[in-house]
């Protein structure tokens, strides 16, 4: 999964080109500078990135309001939409508005959060998202409870039965030196930002975190 926060934001046609032969999904974050401080991202530019690829978009909406711009988003192009379980009641409604429109779902959980606010949302969604750095925030490293919370995550879903349903996602500090401990934690998808788009051979790069992402899977 490539973070498009981590490309060229003047040159996305030909950073999508270069790794867009190996990896099979987009990951785009969108800040509404009230959940999160800061304004990232925008239906526009996803209408705009649509044309450039076949391959899924992931839109992570780090949003108080998040079902108000899922209609935006959607008609965009995006195939997969994330909310963040801490908004309560509006996390309830993003979801029954993704559901309406056919639209798969996710919920995700900030750094800081219990592992236990994702409970009554996962039978509704095929992913989790868990932040392992501060939402946000680039370039720092991974936090040190991540792993764990991604061992509790898995537990939970195979306490529900929900284990080969619904995947795991780590998203942020995602390093060479961490991709080993992710996965093998549980994370069944990792978010490469600059890991892939730095990289000098993104096809080795993805076919080595995605050997590790199955090593990982139970």
């Amino acid at each position: 999964m490539a973070s498009l926060w981590s490309a060229d934001h003047a040159r996305y046609a030909e950073d999508m080109g270069r790794v867009d032969p190996f990896i099979d999904l987009y990951h785009v974050d969108v800040s509404d500078d009230h959940f999160v401080p800061g304004l990232l991202l925008f239906p526009d530019l996803v209408a705009t990135l649509r044309r450039h690829t076949g391959r899924m978009i992931h839109v992570h909406l780090m949003a108080e309001r998040p079902a108000g711009l899922i209609p935006a988003f959607v008609t965009a192009g995006a195939d997969l939409v994330t909310v963040h379980a801490e908004c309560g009641a509006r996390a309830e409604e993003a979801l029954e508005a993704l559901r309406s429109r056919g639209i798969p779902a996710g919920i995700a959980l900030k750094v800081e959060s219990p592992v236990e606010l994702l409970e009554p949302f996962l039978d509704r969604v095929v992913l989790v998202l868990l932040m392992g750095t501060a939402v946000g925030v680039k370039g720092v490293g991974l936090d040190p409870g991540a792993l764990d919370r991604i061992r509790a995550t898995a537990t939970l879903l195979c306490r529900r039965g929900l284990r080969e349903r619904v995947r795991i996602e780590a998203d942020g500090g995602i390093r060479t030196h961490t991709v080993g401990g992710l996965c093998g934690a549980g994370a069944d998808l990792l978010v490469m930002g600059s890991l892939l788009f730095g990289s000098e051979d993104p096809g080795a790069t993805t076919a080595w975190v995605r050997s590790l992402e199955a090593a990982g899977r139970p």
